[in-house]
């Protein structure tokens, strides 16, 4: 299985901050960190990242490190960037470009805490919860 993985839930797995989201986004990178799901993180989600943490720079290096150790680090062609710049179908650009990234690496899903806001992806969008539970069910 082949995921793009939402900076909000690398978010909840780093700073363990409340969120409903915040345990299956902790399974969900376990599940990564174990080589269960091919895990991609977008590229624009490591500044993302970097200016939501607040901690010294050096934790800050830490983080980003131990993550690209768990998800490997994708971008987008500059086709998709300019095709993500009109789409308008999309109310966040961020959210858009979270898509192309998913697309580049021929993703099976992307996972995100905010789901709402990919109604319009061209990848399979599942939360935390839906895709801990739907990788438990392929076990049986």
């Amino acid at each position: 299985m082949v995921a793009l993985i939402d900076t909000n839930v690398i978010l909840n797995y780093i700073t363990d901050r409340e969120d409903r989201f915040r345990d299956s986004s902790k399974i969900v990178m376990d599940l990564c960190s174990q080589g269960r799901v091919d895990g991609y993180i977008a590229f624009h989600s490591l500044s993302i990242i970097w200016y939501s943490l607040r901690i010294p720079d050096e934790g800050k290096r830490m983080w980003l490190r131990d993550i690209c150790k768990i998800l490997t680090v994708t971008g987008a062609s500059h086709e998709q960037i300019l095709e993500a710049i009109d789409n308008i179908q999309f109310k966040d650009f961020e959210d858009c470009l979270q898509d192309e990234c998913a697309r580049m690496v021929n993703a099976d899903c992307l996972v995100t805490c905010n789901l709402k806001d990919f109604k319009v992806a061209k990848t399979k969008v599942y939360s935390p919860d839906e895709f801990v539970k739907l990788l438990s069910l392929g076990d049986q």
